[in-house]
């Protein structure tokens, strides 16, 4: 193990880009202790996506240290690809500490992509103190934060936002219907079922199998 580490961390020095992104790559079978000291070492990298495979690393290798790497990144990083990434990074670690962050990011940042990470780490972190923000986020015109607020505020559970997701049931966008009809499987309430009945029998066979699926699971 010690001589792949060497040579990893060699290798992540390299000057080609091809080497350095190959050898983030094996970090996925090292364990954390081992693989987040040589992260870092491209959590800097002139390569864009370096950067971001790097930064993804640290939400599925945590240690200690992960949680304030990611917040430094998600509040002081110019790139917004990259505050995004260190957004559902952060979602990955279900630290109950990220949530002050993940706010300031959903209602702060200039980046709508930013604030769609930030809402779906709010969903991973199942804090019901995120579906106020979750439940803003269903004014958004950006389809994607549409999506991305359903699922979340499914993955929270409070069958309290039933009310506030029916309206999404006509949706002209089957992605939506589709997040909607799997959101309500987590949200048991009546009316929640009536919808989910109704989203059976969907033209569209994956928001009809999500409705079902949902279904099942409630019963």
């Amino acid at each position: 193990m010690t001589t792949s580490l060497a040579q990893l961390a060699d290798q992540l020095e390299s000057s080609s880009s091809r080497d350095r992104l190959l050898a983030l790559a094996a970090l996925r079978d090292i364990p954390a202790d081992d693989a987040v000291p040589l992260i870092k070492k491209v959590l800097w990298d002139e390569n864009l996506q370096i950067r971001s495979m790097a930064v993804f690393a640290l939400g599925v290798k945590p240690t200690a240290e992960c949680f304030g790497l990611l917040v430094q990144l998600l509040e002081t990083e110019p790139d917004y690809g990259i505050r995004a990434d260190a957004a559902g990074a952060l979602g990955y670690l279900e630290d109950e500490r990220a949530f002050e962050p993940l706010i300031r990011a959903f209602y702060e940042d200039t980046d709508w992509l930013v604030r769609f990470s930030a809402a779906v780490s709010l969903g991973n972190l199942k804090d019901p103190r995120g579906c106020d923000a979750l439940l803003s986020a269903l004014e958004s015109d950006q389809v994607l934060m549409l999506q991305g607020a359903i699922a979340a505020l499914g993955e929270i559970g409070n069958p309290a936002v039933v009310d506030h997701l029916l309206r999404f049931v006509q949706s002209d966008d089957w992605l939506i219907r589709q997040r909607l009809a799997e959101a309500l499987g987590n949200l048991p309430h009546a009316k929640g079922i009536s919808a989910l009945k109704y989203l059976a029998k969907d033209e569209n066979s994956q928001v009809a199998e999500a409705a079902q699926l949902s279904l099942e699971r409630l019963a």
